[in-house]
C-alpha cells in the first residue's frame, strides 16, 4: 500500500497528523507546500492525499485539481482554517473527497482519513496492477479457435459480446482481448452486473455525486469512469435490469453518461466487452433485454466451449490448477495418478473450468497423500449423492469456503445461493430470531476466514483483497472470534 500525503505549511499540523496515523500502522509522507508534493507526483502517487487549502507556494485547490487530473481515482481530503463555503463548494467541484475544517478532533481526522484509505483501497485499479496473471489454456480444437478469433481481435475496439456456459472463463477472454488490443496500456475494469443489488447498479456503472442518495458521503467514480481509456467488461449482461440497459445504450450510442445525481454529462473513451450465460435471442423475445441494445452488444461474438466439449484439456488444466493451488497455499502440490486423471476426464464438470479449480483446491487440502487416487476424491464424485446431514463434517465446519466444494460447486455456479435459501427457509420454519444476523456471521466468517487463508494470515493483505478497510477486518476478526490472523 502507498503511503499517505500529507501537504501543509504548519508544521505542527503534519506532525499531529504523522504521529496519528503511524499508530494505525499507516505510512506517511509530508510536504510543506503544494510545490514539493507536484513535483513527487510525477515519479510516484499517493494512496490518499491530505492537503491545507491556503499555502505558500501554491494553493490545496491547485493540487487537487492536478492531482485528480493525473490520478483520478486517489480521494484527495481538504484541509482549511477558513471554513467558509466558497471554499467548500470549490473544493467539492474539483472533486475532493471531503473537507476537513481546522482546528479538527484528530481522532474524527484519522478516521476520515481511513475511510478515504477504504475507498482508495476499493478502486479497481488495485486490482488491475496485481502481479497475479492469470492464462487461457488449452489445446482443443474448440479452444485454438477461440485463440485465433482474439487474435484476429487483437487490433480491434469492436464490441464483443463472449457466450457460453458458467465457469468457462469468460473473464479470461476479455482480459486477453483487452492485453491484445490498442487499449493494453489502459485499464481493464470488470464488473458482474448479477452480483450488484439492482439499487445499487446504477451507482457502480456511472458513479455518484456527493449526497446524490443516503449514504453518499462523497462523489464516486463508477466503472465507466474507472475504464476510461480502456476496456469494461460487463459479466452476465442478460440479468441487467431493464431501466438500466437504456442507460448503457445511450452510453454505447452516443458515448455521455451522467453520474447519479449529477447534471454535467461526461464523455466516455471506452472498450466494452460484454458476456453471458444466456440465451439474449430468448430473453429479447421474452421482452427481458431490449433488442437495440442485444445488436449494440453483438457485434463480434465469441463462444466459449464447456468443459466437456473439451476433455483432452482436463490433464492440463488440472495439472495447472494444483500447481497454482499449492503455489498459494506454499506446499507442494499433489500429482494425479493416471486412473484418477483417466476418471476426471470422465466427468461432465457442469460448473466447468471453475469446477475444477475448485476441485483441485479440494484435492490441495484435503487428499492424504502426494500422488491422488480415485479413491482420495470427495465422495459426491465417487457415489453420486451428497453426505446425509446426520454425517459429520467436522472439516467444512473449519474451513466453510475453501472446502465447500463438495456441498455446492459439483452442480454448478448459483448453487450456493440455492443452499442459503434452504437454509434461511429452514431457520424461519424453526421460528428462530435473527435469521438475518446468524446468516451473515456464517457468512462473513467463511469469506474472511478464506482471506486469511489465501494470504496466509496476513490481515491487512486479506483486508485489501475483500475491498474492507483494516479496521473493518480488525473489528469483524475480534466479533466473529476468527483465530489465525496476524499483521503484514
Amino acid at each position: 500500500m502507498r503511503p499517505i500525503w500529507i501537504v501543509d505549511d504548519d508544521q505542527s499540523i503534519r506532525w499531529v497528523l504523522e504521529k496519528a496515523l503511524a499508530r494505525e500502522n499507516l505510512a506517511t509522507l509530508s510536504f510543506s507546500n503544494a510545490r514539493d508534493a507536484l513535483a513527487a507526483s510525477q515519479n510516484e502517487m499517493p494512496q490518499v492525499l491530505v492537503s491545507d487549502i491556503r499555502m505558500p507556494g501554491g494553493s490545496g485547490l491547485e493540487l487537487l485539481q492536478a492531482i485528480k487530473e493525473k490520478y483520478p481515482e486517489v480521494p484527495v481530503i481538504i484541509m482549511t482554517a477558513f471554513s467558509d463555503l466558497d471554499s467548500a463548494v470549490a473544493a467539492f467541484q474539483g472533486g475532493a473527497f471531503e473537507y476537513l475544517a481546522k482546528p479538527f478532533d484528530v481522532d474524527k481526522a484519522v478516521e476520515l482519513i481511513q475511510r478515504a484509505l477504504e475507498e482508495s483501497l476499493r478502486e479497481t485499479k488495485v486490482e488491475q496492477r496485481s502481479t497475479d496473471s492469470q492464462e487461457i489454456l488449452g489445446q482443443a480444437p474448440a479452444m485454438q479457435d477461440v485463440f485465433r478469433a482474439i487474435g484476429r481481435l487483437s487490433q480491434s475496439n469492436v464490441t464483443v459480446l463472449i457466450t457460453g456456459e458458467s465457469g468457462t472463463g469468460k473473464e479470461l477472454v476479455a482480459r486477453a482481448l483487452h492485453k491484445h488490443s490498442p487499449r493494453s496500456a489502459q485499464p481493464f475494469i470488470a464488473l458482474n452486473t448479477a452480483a450488484i443489488p439492482k439499487d445499487l447498479l446504477e451507482s457502480e456503472l456511472f458513479g455518484h455525486e456527493r449526497g446524490a442518495f443516503t449514504g453518499a458521503q462523497a462523489t464516486r467514480r463508477g466503472r465507466f469512469e474507472q475504464a476510461e481509456g480502456g476496456t469494461l467488461f460487463l459479466d452476465e449482461i442478460g440479468d441487467m435490469p431493464f431501466d438500466l440497459q437504456t442507460r448503457l445504450l445511450r452510453v454505447l450510442s452516443d458515448g455521455h453518461f451522467y453520474r447519479v445525481g449529477g447534471h454535467q454529462p461526461l464523455k466516455a473513451n471506452v472498450r466494452v466487452i460484454a458476456a453471458t450465460h444466456q440465451n439474449l435471442e430468448q430473453r429479447v423475445k421474452e421482452g427481458l433485454f431490449r433488442e437495440d441494445l442485444y445488436h449494440r452488444l453483438n457485434v463480434i461474438r465469441l463462444r466459449l466451449p464447456s468443459l466437456r466439449e473439451r476433455r483432452e484439456d482436463i490433464p492440463l488444466l488440472t495439472h495447472h490448477f494444483l500447481l497454482q493451488s499449492a503455489k498459494q497455499l506454499g506446499v507442494e502440490a499433489k500429482r494425479m495418478s493416471d486412473s484418477a486423471l483417466q476418471f476426471l476426464t470422465g466427468l461432465d464438470f457442469p460448473g466447468n473450468v471453475r469446477q475444477l479449480e475448485n476441485l483441485c483446491n479440494w484435492i490441495t487440502v484435503m487428499a492424504p497423500g502426494q500422488t491422488v487416487e480415485i479413491s482420495d476424491l470427495p465422495p459426491e464424485l465417487l457415489h453420486g449423492h451428497e453426505p446425509q446431514a446426520s454425517e459429520p463434517d467436522e472439516v467444512n465446519a473449519v474451513q466453510p469456503a475453501v472446502l465447500a466444494y463438495p456441498q455446492a460447486s459439483l452442480r454448478g455456479e448459483g448453487d450456493w445461493q440455492a443452499l442459503l435459501e434452504d437454509e434461511a427457509a429452514r431457520l424461519l420454519s424453526d421460528g428462530q430470531a435473527d435469521v438475518m444476523d446468524i446468516l451473515s456471521r456464517q457468512f462473513e466468517t467463511a469469506v474472511i476466514k478464506t482471506a486469511l487463508k489465501h494470504t496466509h494470515g496476513r490481515k491487512n493483505d486479506a483486508a485489501v483483497r475483500l475491498g474492507i478497510g483494516r479496521n473493518t477486518i480488525t473489528r469483524k476478526i475480534h466479533e466473529l472470534d476468527i483465530s489465525g490472523a496476524k499483521e503484514d
